[in-house]
């Protein structure tokens, strides 16, 4: 790994911890477009982008808790499907072609992109103080 890959891995890592803690999101969404801008597989991406979002989820939970707006129980329920679900999608993954895995991915980047926006087109605030 040469100098400027990890100077160049450090910035987009800041990048994308950044944005994880403004927008909560990281892992799939940000990672793996980070890691595969960084030279990795898409496969290599996937994979690796699980285990760089557990220090951004432990650092951006023990936040989140101290502001009050982490929920235990229902982090806990979803965790623990997730843990059987990234079971059968590591299989599914690892079983289709590099090209496939990437378009799939890039429609599941596009599905959350509409969503986002029809969400932020119909939404009225949640916190009606806050602006």
């Amino acid at each position: 790994m040469t100098t400027s890959t990890i100077v160049l891995g450090i910035v987009l890592g800041l990048a994308a911890g950044v944005m994880s803690g403004l927008f909560g999101v990281g892992g799939g969404i940000l990672f793996v477009p980070t890691l595969v801008a960084l030279g990795l597989g898409q496969i290599e991406a996937q994979a690796t982008s699980l285990l760089a979002i557990l220090p951004t989820v432990a650092v951006g939970a023990a936040n989140q808790h101290r502001y009050g707006n982490l929920r235990p129980r229902t982090a806990v329920i979803v965790g623990a499907a997730s843990v059987l679900g990234v079971e059968f999608g590591a299989r599914i993954a690892t079983s289709l072609s590099e090209t496939t895995l990437r378009r799939f991915f890039a429609v599941l980047l596009f599905a959350v992109a509409i969503q986002l926006v029809w969400r932020a087109t119909r939404a009225r605030a949640r916190y009606p103080d806050s602006s």
